[in-house]
């Protein structure tokens, strides 16, 4: 998943990743220009998920 995709439709991700995993919040998704890996470091320990393991959740969005 490159930062293109990941940026064009992340609002909707968003949503259904909160819909999902309601332990998130807005502040935890933040979605910042060259700060996906800080994001997704922050989702790693809050979900208890391995980057592959978020890389396919997100991508079965």
């Amino acid at each position: 998943m490159n930062t293109t995709e990941l940026k064009g439709n992340w609002d909707e991700q968003k949503g259904k990743l909160k819909q999902k995993f309601a332990a998130l919040t807005d502040n935890d998704l933040l979605f910042a220009e060259g700060k996906k890996e800080e994001m997704m470091g922050k989702l790693q320990i809050k979900l208890g998920k391995s980057k592959e393991e978020l890389h396919k959740i997100i991508q079965a969005l």
